[in-house]
């Protein structure tokens, strides 16, 4: 309900895109001088909701109240105007401009009609003053950190606005220094009366920096609380849609006894994921649990290469191993099916064949290209086995359904014949049969022998073929359960246990 604290009150907004319903009839109120924090997971609405507060979006129905008055933002630009600024986490600005120039891009000062570039050097160095930064701001915006970049962004939307900031994912890629630094500005921001607006997947930094939490899930709200009188418990089961107290499942006793295929010791990442230890058995499948954000995605592509690695050793089958591309992955023979098919899996316009035979062809290389009749029996082979729903091999992929294309990716990395296989939300978006039917694959790889890590958010899902889970937040490894503990009530324990809490276990 909007009261006379509100700044910003967004009252039954609805957007509809073509199949879904992105945000249902959904409310959100932002107090004068406090920080609310909006999460949920992926596919929540948290973006559509920003988008049509800002303007980038047309809502389809409710109203926009910033200062109790009917506002209808119908651009950024306007937005902007009416006092609604926004930062990503990829900072929006030009980076061969100076610092000077970017903040006042586009109402440089001017004398005679040309540029003032004194005054205008003089006025970014007062600005930036009151976020006690002592910057050259003649300087290239991109000879300083991704901190101070942020900082600027910041400084330049509260200069064009000045009612309210949205910070969408601001602290992704700082370190806990630049965060302290950045919360600082933002707790001196609150102090001036700005209602600050902060999306993240950081749960300590939610519990640390903001007074309120609105919680939207599937394109709904879920409900809005305050900070103090949240735990950590009750906020993971306001955002997955689960009471712990409801989740009870026989616990699993059946580990891997398979050799030690795949050792990962203090592998890491800075800015992506931090330096854990992992061990792979053949027949073996580690399930990857956690939020959105927690570091599960950053710990698939570092281990198939997409990153290299900056701290830490890998061996495969006692040998040391340089994971430093995906082609030096798949030499190992590792394979990846990433999380979003359509933009890093299929080709869509390539048919069901190419799209099968293209990382068998890859590893290859092109100056040994397979036969047509090889490419066609592979294509067969696969359709035949993972039951793929196609009029012929040579329909073009973007035309199957979305557990169809799953397979098709499944079937590309299956041809190259791998011996460790990184899933990454293989179950998403797919049809009930399509998921039963890739659940029973990864339960049929293990028993070949086959290693596999599968990332998942169905938790449910991973105590039912896990012989091992690995816990994160806040991009880092913060627990691993075996046996008995594979339990979808340890689980969320693990994923909202406290530091204190996480040392004493």
């Amino acid at each position: 309900m909007q009261t006379s604290d509100d700044i910003l009150s967004a009252v039954r907004i609805e957007k509809a895109f073509p199949g879904t319903k992105a945000l249902d009839k959904v409310d959100f109120h932002l107090r004068r001088g406090e920080v609310h924090a909006l999460l949920g997971e992926n596919g929540a609405g948290k973006s559509t909701l920003i988008k049509c507060l800002t303007g980038a979006y047309r809502r389809d129905g409710g109203a926009i109240m910033l200062d109790g008055a009917p506002v209808d933002p119908r651009d950024t630009f306007d937005a902007q105007r009416l006092g609604i600024g926004t930062v990503y986490q990829e900072v929006n600005l030009l980076p061969n401009l100076s610092v000077a120039e970017n903040l006042f891009l586009g109402r440089q000062p001017r004398r005679f009609g040309l540029i003032d570039m004194q005054a205008m050097n003089r006025r970014a160095r007062a600005l930036l003053e009151e976020y006690e930064l002592d910057l050259d701001v003649t300087r290239e915006l991109a000879s300083y950190s991704v901190a101070i970049q942020q900082v600027v962004a910041i400084a330049r939307a509260v200069d064009l606005s000045g009612k309210v900031l949205i910070l969408d994912e601001p602290t992704a890629s700082l370190d806990a220094h630049e965060v302290a630094m950045l919360f600082r500005i933002v707790r001196r921001l609150k102090a001036r009366g700005l209602g600050i607006v902060f999306v993240t997947h950081f749960l300590e930094q939610v519990f640390e920096i903001s007074d309120r939490i609105t919680v939207l899930r599937n394109g709904q709200l879920v409900g809005t609380r305050e900070t103090a009188d949240l735990d950590r418990r009750t906020l993971i089961a306001m955002m997955i849609g689960r009471e712990l107290a409801a989740e009870i499942h026989a616990p699993r006793t059946e580990t891997a006894q398979g050799p030690l295929r795949y050792r990962f010791r203090n592998y890491g990442r800075k800015g992506r994921i931090a330096p854990f230890d992992l061990d792979v058995r053949a027949g073996e499948v580690i399930g990857m649990a956690g939020l959105l954000g927690s570091g599960r995605t950053e710990t698939a592509e570092l281990l198939f290469g997409a990153y290299r690695a900056d701290s830490g050793t890998a061996e495969v089958d006692g040998h040391p191993a340089a994971l430093s591309s995906p082609r030096a992955a798949v030499h190992h023979k590792f394979g990846f099916c990433p999380e979003d098919r359509k933009v890093s899996g299929i080709v869509g316009d390539l048919s069901v064949r190419e799209n099968i035979v293209l990382a068998l062809q890859a590893r290859r290389g092109w100056t040994r290209p397979l036969s047509r009749t090889e490419q066609n029996r592979l294509a067969d082979h696969y359709i035949r086995a993972l039951d793929i729903r196609t009029a012929d091999r040579e329909k073009p992929v973007r035309l199957l359904s979305g557990g169809n294309q799953q397979k098709v990716i499944l079937a590309r990395w299956l041809a190259t014949a791998p011996e460790f296989l990184i899933l990454d939300e293989p179950t998403r978006g797919i049809d009930v049969g399509a998921h039963a039917e890739i659940v029973k694959l990864i339960e049929a790889l293990r028993g070949q022998g086959m290693s596999l890590i599968v990332v998942s958010s169905e938790i449910e899902e991973l105590v039912a073929y896990s012989t091992r889970v690995v816990v994160l937040r806040d991009r880092a490894h913060v627990a691993a359960l075996d046996g008995d503990r594979i339990t979808a009530h340890q689980i969320v324990e693990a994923i909202a246990a406290t530091h204190d809490e996480r040392r004493g276990a």
